[in-house]
């Protein structure tokens, strides 16, 4: 053999027994674990890696709990786990998960969505997760099966220049009457349903979810009670919305960063589905859990509370996840997304309510006066906006729902003289009017959950009342009384 081949030879020994050799995997220790927040040493990784926190041994029984990288600060790395932390000690290896894990079956312990591209977390998106209810590491909750149709991708979604965006001119057909009537929403908007504990909102969503016309529904139940889940599928849903949904489920028991993952999870099925050039609707509840998991994560990594306790990265957080819905690029899909959020006793000035009715493109509020009257959907109209209506809907129907609107206001000023009868009639030909027109008001604004009301119909029957509210029916209200 001559002394090249010989070299050749040798090369080729040597790439086989690299190829054989087991990676070299540098890995650091857990020095700390403090509340939410495990601390390691013996790493440089960027914020939002993935690691894997290991304790013991297979024989003896071993610990794993997976954590992201949150922060770090004087050669430690921060850390908070997505998973249980019982059986961890110091000492326990922390291995970054740079390469593939691919697991014989789709366990809640099982991690099969790693790319070695990256150590950023990628989740199964794709046409798979239609009719699938899933966990927010994606794993199935439904025990349907192992998901199919579905492929690995990044959850952190890319910005889209405001200028390339389509504008909302399309009007959106939800079901609902109140909303397509007096508060019409367009393809691509964004709003918030604003209410204390208790007053319908979820059942308000379910009604969109069956009766909106929209090609993907996808549900995000993010820090809500885990009955709700189940409760929600099967009563509301039902088997005709579930077959056009995707529902991500993270409820109240999970951790922080689980919590907080759903919702970007979920936004990111919904921006899969919008790049294909459908119309989506997302519907997460709750935007307020989403911001109180952002804050348990950002108090226990040190950051200092501001308003009301909450530090200033959760109101940087907020636009960042609502930003990446809406519409696509020009002559692409839609994003149309409901949050709902949570006022603490009914308090409309709540720090997170008030920073998300700054981003949103409307709001919806639904109060308990109306829910404890059994005024279902509780929307106030009001106190409630659409900013894209003026965009959306013709003239005459803007002119009707203000009219509708003013009527409604003028009953409501008067509530109390009406109901002690101190009102004098013919004092206010408006509210002689509006207590005339009143009963047929609250029937137009309340709608069963199993009633489907669309778009046309709702402006004929929004015309159709306010063609009672002329001269000649306020005159002839005055006259009864």
């Amino acid at each position: 053999m001559t002394a090249p081949a010989a070299w050749n030879q040798l090369l080729r020994n040597h790439g086989q027994m690299l190829e054989a050799s087991t990676p070299l995997v540098v890995h650091g220790r857990l020095v700390r674990a403090t509340g939410l927040v495990l601390e390691a040493s013996g790493l440089r990784l960027p914020v939002g890696s993935l690691c894997m926190v290991t304790q013991g041994n297979d024989a003896a029984g071993e610990s794993r709990v997976e954590a992201e990288v949150v922060g770090f600060g004087d050669g430690r790395l921060f850390l908070m786990p997505t998973g249980d932390t019982f059986g961890l000690s110091p000492g326990a290896r922390v291995m970054p998960l740079e390469v593939p894990v691919r697991a014989p079956r789709l366990g809640r312990d099982s991690h099969p969505w790693r790319r070695a591209t990256d150590q950023m977390r990628h989740l199964p998106i794709g046409d798979g997760l239609l009719g699938r209810v899933i966990g927010a590491d994606g794993v199935p909750l439904d025990r349907h099966g192992p998901l199919a149709g579905i492929e690995p991708s990044p959850i952190n979604g890319r910005i889209i220049n405001a200028m390339e965006r389509e504008p909302i001119r399309q009007p959106l057909d939800t079901g609902v009457r109140t909303i397509n009537a007096m508060l019409s929403v367009g393809r691509g908007q964004r709003l918030g349903l604003f209410a204390g504990a208790g007053v319908g909102k979820s059942v308000l969503m379910g009604m969109m979810a069956r009766y909106t016309s929209a090609d993907v529904i996808v549900v995000g139940l993010i820090g809500e009670r885990g009955r709700e889940v189940k409760e929600f599928i099967d009563d509301i849903l039902g088997e005709e919305g579930i077959r056009r949904s995707v529902v991500v489920a993270a409820p109240s028991d999970a951790p922080p960063l689980l919590r907080m993952q759903g919702a970007v999870y979920a936004t990111a099925i919904a921006e899969h589905f919008r790049d294909q050039g459908r119309h989506v609707l997302l519907l997460m509840d709750s935007l307020t859990r989403y911001a109180m998991a952002a804050r348990e994560v950002a108090l226990a990594i040190g950051e200092p509370p501001a308003t009301k306790g909450y530090p200033p990265s959760v109101f940087a957080r907020l636009p960042g996840l609502i930003e990446r819905t809406g519409n696509g690029l020009n002559g692409c899909g839609s994003i149309t997304a409901f949050y709902t959020v949570l006022a603490e006793g009914d308090d409309q000035q709540d720090p997170v309510a008030d920073a998300a009715r700054s981003f949103l493109d409307g709001h919806f509020v639904l109060t308990r006066t109306l829910a404890d009257a059994g005024h279902y959907p509780a929307i106030d109209i009001e106190q409630s906006i659409s900013r894209v209506m003026n965009n959306v809907a013709e003239p005459t129907h803007i002119a009707h729902a203000r009219r509708l609107k003013s009527l409604w206001s003028h009953y409501q000023r008067s509530r109390d003289l009406i109901a002690v009868g101190a009102y004098v009639p013919g004092s206010d030909p408006e509210t002689d009017l509006a207590v005339a027109l009143y009963p047929q008001m609250v029937k137009f604004l309340q709608q069963d959950l199993h009633e489907r009301c669309d778009l046309a119909a709702a402006k004929q029957a929004l015309a159709r009342l306010v063609a009672a509210a002329s001269p000649a029916a306020g005159s002839t209200a005055k006259a009864a009384h």
